[in-house]
């Protein structure tokens, strides 16, 4: 069954304050990254991963923002977010969309590698034939 509304957005009020709160961590991170990379210091793949990804987030959280701040226009978010599907910051996703997510990339480098595996026995089966 369905929860009540009143968890449900107790449980949305959640979601958001946790996303903000994961937000502002990465942030304050990212700013110690650039702080380093300004006295010259290397980062390292992972660091600068990180660091991309919190700055892409710092630019998606604007038009998240307007939402907010917009009395009632919270009602529109998810029309907006099934036209735009990354709109929403990383640390504002659900595990659920995180695994659908996962599920996609490892269903392309499937297909990818059943692709190659295809090709490279075609390609074997002509060298047999053109050297038998």
């Amino acid at each position: 069954g369905r929860k009540p509304l009143r968890q449900r957005i107790v449980g949305e009020l959640k979601h958001y304050y946790n996303g903000f709160h994961l937000l502002w961590i990465d942030t304050k991170v990212a700013a110690r990254m650039v702080w380093r990379l300004l006295h010259g210091q290397v980062l390292t793949r992972r660091e600068r991963r990180r660091l991309l990804r919190t700055c892409a987030d710092l630019f998606r959280l604007v038009p998240f923002l307007v939402f907010i701040i917009v009395p009632f226009m919270e009602f529109l978010l998810p029309v907006f977010l099934k036209l735009f599907p990354e709109m929403l910051p990383s640390t504002f996703e659900t595990e659920s969309k995180k695994e659908e997510k996962q599920k996609k990339k490892l269903n392309a480098k499937l297909e990818l590698a059943k692709f190659l595996r295809e090709t490279i026995a075609e390609m074997a089966k002509r060298n047999k034939a053109d050297t038998g």
